[in-house]
């Protein structure tokens, strides 16, 4: 069979088009078969533009790894090729394992196939589940504070008011309505420490909209030697989301940017989609992800591993419950928050699935 008809049986194959695994198909010549669609996003190359070319041509990465290839195929034996470092077009380089099979196909030819299993997802995807595992304990935990503050405070404010009517001095009534907004603010406080009660309200909406109405209305303060650059995708389709919550999650993002650039600095609102994105246990075909990005001093290190605890944070005036309640509303859209942080970098990335009800099990 030509080369041309193997390569068409291969991509004619949906179970390996449905794949999470990157996965990469090889003659007995090393010349490529195939590229499943995960794998063409994990090397940032199309398997259209890499047609049936040697494996070192279209993959110039992997050449160095050809004589391993080919022992593979001549010997029949497996083997795992722990830790390797994939650089990639325009791209950060990636870690992977590369799982090396032999296999014969129907005509009596040996092929090999690769399955590479990017490091970073695994540890991502761990980190995420632990941090959702925290998410879901802090929240019990802010449930069983809340109550415990809410019923005395009840019977305080309920206290205060029935003094007041029993007070004829002005003076002293003033006091009592300083206990009363007090009492009033707790409750808004511990309301908000807990975040929305209603599950959201989803409607077809634009994310760019919500973008520009965070930014609208946080611009009217910001100091002139603020600059926002606005890098927008304008191809992103609309999605089912809850506009309101949307712009609590954005809201919360660009006002930790704008403390953290203080008098002068720069944020970039930047908006994209990305094919075969795991959220937990389930793959998306496709992701909005949008970034905050400023240039500030970065989070304290110490804090990083801890931003999105509650009561955390490095600001004095702060109350640490931002970043809790924008990554429980995020869950709440099926989606996650990823933070990376270093001096004179910070970058907040929002991923929200395209496809909700359409994501695979893995």
């Amino acid at each position: 069979m030509s080369l041309r008809r193997k390569k068409a049986r291969f991509a004619a194959n949906p179970i390996l088009d449905s794949m999470s695994t990157a996965v990469m198909c090889l003659n007995e010549s090393l010349e490529l078969l195939y590229l499943n669609p995960a794998c063409e996003v994990l090397l940032g190359v199309s398997a259209r533009h890499c047609g049936t070319d040697p494996v070192h041509k279209a993959i110039p990465e992997l050449g160095r790894y050809s004589s391993l290839f080919r022992q593979a195929i001549d010997n029949g034996a497996a083997y795992t090729q722990r830790e390797v470092r994939l650089r990639r077009n325009n791209r950060q380089p990636v870690n992977v394992d590369c799982v090396v099979t032999p296999y014969t196909d129907t005509d009596g030819q040996a092929n090999l196939l690769l399955e590479f299993l990017s490091l970073e997802q695994h540890l991502r995807i761990s980190r995420e589940a632990q941090m959702r595992n925290q998410n879901q304990a802090n929240r019990e935990m802010l449930r069983g504070l809340a109550h415990e503050i809410k019923n005395p405070l009840g019977g305080l404010r309920g206290a205060a008011q029935l003094l007041a009517g029993q007070i004829a001095d002005a003076e002293l009534k003033d006091y009592t309505g300083v206990i009363i907004r007090e009492a009033d603010r707790l409750q808004r406080l511990v309301d908000d420490m807990l975040g929305p009660r209603k599950p959201p309200q989803k409607k077809q909406m634009n994310v760019h909209e919500a973008l520009e109405h965070v930014r609208q209305l946080v611009s009217v303060d910001l100091s002139g030697s603020i600059q926002i650059v606005r890098d927008y995708d304008p191809s992103i389709p609309d999605f089912e989301a809850d506009r309101s919550q949307l712009i609590q999650i954005f809201l919360n993002l660009f006002g930790n940017a704008v403390n953290a650039v203080g008098e002068s600095g720069n944020i970039v609102l930047r908006t994209r989609t990305q094919r075969l994105f795991t959220i937990g246990a389930v793959q998306h075909r496709l992701v909005i992800r949008v970034d905050i990005q400023d240039d500030g001093p970065g989070i304290p290190e110490e804090l990083r591993p801890k931003i999105f605890h509650p009561m955390v944070t490095s600001r004095a005036d702060g109350h640490g419950m931002g970043l809790p309640i924008a990554q429980y509303l995020v869950h709440l859209h099926g989606g996650i928050i990823e933070c990376a942080s270093r001096p004179g970098e910070t970058l907040f990335s929002v991923f929200l699935p395209l496809d909700p009800d359409r994501g695979e099990i893995q």
